[in-house]
């Protein structure tokens, strides 16, 4: 066997290892983002804000639900449409259909649709992060806007 034959194997373990740890952040950041709009909503009902804050805590809301959309996304499980790859199309396939598509199985396309997959995954995952940040700073600003009204 080749050194690019020994290679692809750790290579496929890497991208689907790669996979797994983003889908585990963008939960956790999912989580975050949710506990964070339902405190703000909290803290906001109960108390006078002033119209500066209404548009700046706005603003901080409407990030934090659009990073809570890119995280959902960025998890969402792609079947494939009419044409099904990888698990859904072994769902449809008989015993026998399986062991053929496997034999002549291509290890390294997998690694690049899998590579694939895993930089869209990561892409959306750090665009979540920024608008998570984003939106904090103008909830923090909503809240001393909010402070400095009541003084």
């Amino acid at each position: 066997m080749s050194v690019v034959g020994q290679g692809l194997p750790a290579a496929h373990a890497e991208v689907k290892a790669e996979i797994a740890r983003t889908d585990t952040k963008a939960g956790l950041l999912l989580a975050f983002v949710g506990a964070l709009l339902a405190g703000a909503w909290t803290v906001a009902r109960e108390l006078p804000l002033n119209t500066a804050a209404y548009v700046v805590g706005g603003a901080g809301m409407a990030l934090l639900v659009a990073a809570a959309d890119l995280l959902l996304r960025s998890v969402r499980p792609n079947l494939g449409g009419r044409r099904p790859v990888g698990f859904p199309l072994w769902a449809t396939l008989t015993p026998q259909e399986i062991a053929d598509a496997t034999a002549v199985c291509d290890l390294s396309v997998d690694v690049g649709g899998l590579s694939r997959l895993a930089v869209t995954k990561f892409t959306g995952l750090r665009r979540a992060v920024n608008l998570t940040r984003a939106g904090g700073a103008l909830l923090i600003l909503a809240g001393l806007l909010t402070l400095g009204g009541a003084v």
